[in-house]
């Protein structure tokens, strides 16, 4: 898959960068935390943007984003999302969001319901007290940017995929080339949004987009009780989990992961 054209548009008090793909109805994936939307994984993306307009972002801060003193919070990147869609012209869409992206998805549908047609929710949580947070040691790793890409990459695979997994396959040949950079700046002021995020249990039964919550049952990064957390809230949700997949189910199973959305949304 050659690389997608990048564009930049003002919002707010700075400006993204967005790419294109496909085209009919418009599908909105947000991506997750210190995450660029070239991590989205190319052979899901071919299939998905087959039967959409897909628009994938950088988040402010993120990649080839700007940014600005604004403090982060989930609530602001819902907002920039929104305003994304306003320069582009999108009144509503199809909005996918992959962990640190799904509870931007959350603030989304829950302070713009008239945007969001169907949502769909990888791996994320409802975040404040009464979501399952990962272990110390495993955050620590995931906020760790040091080093070259490769250091980064290594460190990375073990939390995105299954140990069992891991043994038997190379994870650079599932994974994409990653050409955006973030500063370790911008990745602490996005966790630091993400932790402090005072999450959306108690509102989750106000959404009324049909909602898809899907997860990998060997998640570490986002546990899975918290897919089980977030479809138990949000009336009429369907929940998939799909068995022996980690955090990084997007690269593990392509097809999977493609086919669940589409048969989603499809409908």
């Amino acid at each position: 898959m050659t690389r997608i054209p990048v564009k930049t548009v003002p919002i707010d008090d700075t400006y993204l960068a967005y790419s294109e793909l496909g085209s009919g109805y418009p599908l909105i994936l947000i991506n997750g935390l210190a995450s660029t939307m070239d991590m989205w994984n190319p052979p899901a993306l071919k299939q998905i943007s087959e039967h959409f307009r897909v628009i994938i972002f950088d988040h402010r801060g993120t990649g080839y984003s700007g940014s600005s003193d604004k403090q982060f919070s989930i609530p602001l990147l819902a907002r920039d999302t929104a305003m994304l869609m306003d320069v582009l012209g999108i009144t509503s869409a199809h909005v996918l969001g992959l962990s640190l992206g799904a509870s931007v998805a959350q603030e989304l549908a829950l302070s713009f319901p008239e945007r969001v047609t169907r949502l769909v929710l990888v791996s994320g949580t409802c975040g404040g007290p009464e979501s399952v947070t990962m272990q110390p040691a495993i955050l620590k790793q995931l906020l760790d940017k040091s080093g070259t890409v490769l250091d980064v990459a290594s460190r990375m695979f073990p939390l995105l995929f299954p140990t069992s997994w891991l043994a038997t396959h190379d994870p650079f040949s599932f994974c994409p080339e990653i050409y955006e950079t973030t500063s370790e700046e911008a990745v602490a002021r996005q966790a630091s949004a993400f932790f402090t995020w005072t999450g959306s249990f108690l509102r989750l039964d106000s959404i009324r987009s049909p909602t898809l919550v899907l997860t990998g049952d060997e998640d570490l990064v986002i546990p899975p009780e918290n897919s089980t957390i977030i479809s138990g809230r949000i009336p009429g949700a369907q929940m998939v989990v799909i068995p022996g997949a980690g955090h990084g189910l997007m690269y593990q199973v392509p097809d999977r992961f493609s086919e669940c959305v589409l048969a989603f949304l499809d409908r």
